[in-house]
């Protein structure tokens, strides 16, 4: 089962893979519960992210809202943005339009 490369041991950002599917969601909804403070997400490896990954990053950007802590997706991939603008999420994930018009 494929895995995130980085962000296990809870220090520094959560990578997530270059195909972040249904596949590789529960590895990243583990890695998820586990963190502990400020949430970062590198979503710059992302060449096609999935339904369950984009349900899981709005959730935790929600449960970090909820419990005062920072959410943050950081290096996103051009592939990312046009998925999360295409589904309409860019706000909802916390990603500034501006940023990434090109």
């Amino acid at each position: 089962m494929p895995s995130l490369p980085e962000g296990a041991s809870g220090e520094g950002p959560l990578v997530l893979p270059t195909h972040a599917s249904t596949v590789t969601a529960e590895d990243l909804r583990d890695r998820l519960v586990a963190a502990v403070g400020a949430i970062e997400i590198d979503a710059g490896e992302v060449e096609s992210v999935g339904q369950a990954v984009l349900q899981l990053l709005l959730a935790a950007r929600n449960e970090a809202a909820s419990s005062d802590r920072p959410f943050a997706i950081v290096n996103p991939s051009r592939a990312f943005v046009d998925r999360v603008r295409a589904c309409g999420l860019a706000a909802s994930l916390g990603l500034v339009e501006e940023e990434f018009t090109a």
